[in-house]
């Protein structure tokens, strides 16, 4: 099987399980929607639509240091989709338009949000380089992995991560779309106090999950292809947050290859009030997930937590002092999305 790259989890916190030998079982109940536990390691790539300006720099020429785009008006968040007239789909494409305008005003097509500016921009010959330069830091897509919470027994649709996968400063960030691929668990750096650990990934090139399509607060979802198998996948009831209480549960998580698998957790507290998706408190219990990461890792959010046969929640957050506890998210609050 023919692999793509492979990377450490840098944007991503995400994790996997799904089931290596769980059979399609429905845990009966009386509300709640019915989904597909997911777990499964996923790579993703996000596209912006466009040049999506993650920041401004100066370029430094003869006359000193300026950004021609903080001048025009650009901010942090636009997406520069049309230069000079042109489709700009890649942050290559934008450097081209710039280079063959050899220092003339290029007029640039900006998304801000739901709204749409035209804008005059001068570029500036770098004195360093000779390239030709606006003075933004600039990217096209996001990639990374992740983990899928659920999978919709109806709609087929998927919910993952459990938290926004973008900085503070770049919350304004849309995706037109993106792909999800199979992906395996390469490796581990376990997570020690005052350090988090990480999962290293791999995208698998054969084998589509399906395509990414939103992107918020909440986490990433998307719908899985046709070809993609759900066979074996245990599918169960999600639960009210009135009716997880403290006590025992498990996440599915995988930190190896591409097989999920459960371990034990304590749900140390529940807040169903919570707003920044913080809705659990939770403390790995499991010893051999203890020995292979030390606890809750880079990679690992958006495990599925399940109590009483039902899932609850995915996890998000590591505590930094204490790998082995972390927050988790409300799966009614991603099933909203």
């Amino acid at each position: 099987m023919r692999r793509l790259s492979a990377f450490l989890l840098g944007i991503f916190l995400s994790f996997g399980a799904a089931a290596g030998g769980i059979g399609v079982t429905v845990t009966a109940g009386a509300e709640g929607r019915q989904v597909y536990v997911g777990g499964m390691p996923a790579g993703f790539t996000l596209s912006a639509g466009g040049a999506q300006v993650i920041g401004l720099s100066g370029v430094m020429n003869d006359n000193g240091v300026r950004s021609p785009a903080a001048d025009a008006g650009i901010r942090t968040g636009d997406v520069i989709v049309r230069a000079a007239g042109i489709q700009v789909e890649t942050v290559g494409k934008l450097n081209e338009i710039l280079g063959q305008c050899k220092g003339k005003a290029v007029e640039l097509e900006v998304c801000r949000g739901e709204e749409k500016l035209c804008v005059s921009v001068t570029p500036l010959k770098d004195k360093v380089t000779g390239k030709y330069k606006i003075g933004v830091l600039i990217r096209d897509s996001i990639s990374g992995v992740g983990t899928i919470t659920y999978i919709d027994r109806q709609t087929k649709r998927f919910g993952s991560l459990g938290h926004s996968v973008v900085s503070e400063d770049h919350r304004e960030m849309k995706i037109a779309g993106g792909k999800v691929y199979r992906c395996s668990i390469m490796g581990v750096s376990k997570g020690v106090r005052g350090r988090a650990g990480e999962l290293r990934g791999m995208f698998l090139s054969e084998g589509s999950i399906g395509s990414a399509e939103k992107l918020c607060e909440s986490g990433i979802y998307g719908k899985v292809g046709e070809s993609y198998s759900l066979d074996g996948l245990e599918c169960v009831y999600t639960a009210d947050i009135s009716e997880v209480q403290p006590g025992d549960a498990y996440i599915c998580s995988t930190v190896d290859g591409e097989c999920p698998k459960k371990y034990s957790i304590d749900i140390v507290k529940v807040d169903k009030n919570n707003k920044s998706n913080k809705n659990f408190v939770i403390k790995i219990t499991d010893k051999d997930l203890i020995s292979a990461t030390g606890g809750i890792v880079q990679g690992m959010s958006g495990s599925p937590i399940l109590q009483d046969g039902k899932l609850v929640g995915a996890v998000t957050h590591v505590f930094l002092n204490d790998p082995t506890r972390g927050y988790g998210i409300d799966i009614n609050t991603m099933l909203k999305e």
